[in-house]
């Protein structure tokens, strides 16, 4: 009997789709025919590669009006926001535009009688462990250079998002991808710990929590498979004395809330200098009253229930223990009907008279709750932004570009934004430290993350 993965909507709490898990022999299969198809795919012309890739955009692209409410009943995103066609395009389109001279030989001309050259040589079977809170996105920044690089992909999909891998696969189908290029599977995590832990796969990417992070560390083990992975994030703003005040609000409440706070770089914390401070407060609650909790199938909804219940779980239990320490709630729930115990649907939440000894100060929340903090002067917002086991991204608002870069030269991250929050530029890398992981995806570095490094030194004189 095979384990059955089962989809249940955070909408109604309905089995929205179930799949079979793969068998020990299935697994085989889709492993065999990746690295048969692996040679000759890395021998196809990287042009052509590409051209693949725009072609599954391109069927992407006809899906869209399906998968946007097929998102919703997934993983609870409203519908007005339109799914994550934009970023798929612009990060697909912006791979395409590189890859040539990401992957293109480094030539050595400085000692005569020889030819000397580095080549990036693909790295083989690429396993993507993809998460569901942008199950388009997330995948797609591996995938589309990985395939671009030469290698071939196995994707393994978040139980709560299992058919964006089918819609990939899909996609993929209709560019006429020669077969094993792309191969979408449905594993248990003991499955997938196995598949991990067998040395057939040659790198990793996953994206998501620090304990599933270290799972996969100890399952590659010995295998001397490489590894990328993009865990957990507490991200930080600092909105100084000289920031635009109702610029900063307006993309701060929108940072913390979309997609109900379910993004890895969306933001968590915020720090106000002390002659903004009530200010920002004010206009910051009275925009996040503003928001309509409901279900994610209406225009008008613009905040959706969380993935699961026990996520919603967490963010109440972390606010209560913070009320208990002496926070503030400045929202009242009750206004938002559909925020009820033991469901995924919550209402926004901001909170101040917070501190660092609370849990919704310093361990990921992923949900729609934000606390916001006075500070007097940089250095004591650098001393609390850096205070954190994690470190994706930190937003400072300022109209001080030097001031901007001195900061972000000594914040703990992998990126700095000046004057804007939860994006990802496809140009620049994207990459974390501390706990939230290792490896770096997208820009030229991507590519170079996905391949090896491989040197030809030759003697034409002897």
């Amino acid at each position: 009997m095979s384990d059955v993965i089962k989809l249940i909507s955070p909408i109604d709490g309905s089995v929205y789709a179930e799949r079979a898990a793969l068998d020990d022999a299935a697994v085989d299969r889709v492993v065999s025919t990746a690295r048969t198809a692996q040679a000759s795919w890395a021998a196809v012309p990287v042009a052509d590669r590409v051209a693949y890739c725009l072609k599954a955009l391109e069927a992407l692209k006809a899906m869209n009006e399906e998968v946007v409410p097929e998102l919703a009943w997934q993983m609870g995103r409203p519908i007005r926001f339109g799914g994550e066609l934009g970023g798929t395009i612009e990060r697909t389109e912006y791979c395409a535009k590189i890859a040539a001279e990401a992957l293109a030989d480094v030539e050595r001309t400085d000692k005569a009688g020889f030819k000397r050259y580095l080549r990036r040589v693909p790295l083989g079977i690429v396993m993507v462990i993809a998460p569901w809170n942008y199950p388009f996105m997330t995948a797609i920044n591996t995938i589309m250079p990985a395939l671009m690089a030469g290698n071939v992909v196995v994707l393994k999909h978040a139980a709560q998002t299992l058919l964006v891998g089918e819609r990939l696969a899909k996609a993929f189908e209709i560019a006429g991808l020669p077969k094993g290029v792309f191969q979408n599977i449905v594993l248990t995590h003991q499955g997938t710990e196995k598949l991990l832990g067998s040395g057939l796969i040659d790198h990793v990417n996953f994206t998501g929590s620090v304990g599933g992070g270290r799972a996969i560390e100890k399952a590659l083990a010995g295998t001397f498979a490489t590894l990328g992975l993009e865990l957990g994030g507490k991200d930080p703003a600092y909105v100084r004395a000289d920031a635009d005040l109702n610029y900063a609000v307006e993309n701060l409440v929108d940072g913390a809330f979309y997609n109900a706070g379910q993004c890895c770089c969306g933001i968590e914390r915020v720090y106000v200098h002390e002659s903004l401070y009530d200010r920002f407060v004010e206009g910051f609650v009275d925009l996040t009253s503003q928001y309509k909790l409901g279900n994610p199938l209406d225009e008008a909804t613009t905040l959706g229930p969380m993935a699961q219940a026990r996520f919603a779980a967490w963010i109440r239990e972390q606010t209560q223990e913070a009320l208990r320490k002496g926070a503030k709630a400045h929202i009242d729930t009750s206004k938002f009907e559909a925020d009820k115990e033991g469901t995924p649907y919550l209402a926004p939440q901001v909170l101040t008279d917070v501190n660092h000894q609370m849990s919704v100060m310093r361990e990921e929340s992923f949900g729609p709750v934000v606390g916001i903090m006075k500070v007097k002067d940089d250095e004591e917002a650098l001393q609390f932004m850096n205070d954190s086991p994690y470190g994706l991204t930190a937003s400072i608002w300022t109209e001080d570009v030097q001031a901007a870069a001195e900061i972000g030269d000594k914040i703990e991250t992998g990126t700095v934004f000046m004057n804007r929050c939860d994006y990802l530029d496809p140009a620049l890398v994207w990459t974390g430290v501390k706990d939230t992981g290792k490896g770096a995806a997208l820009s030229e570095i991507g590519f170079h993350n996905l391949t090896r490094p491989k040197s030809f030194h030759f003697r034409l004189e002897h």
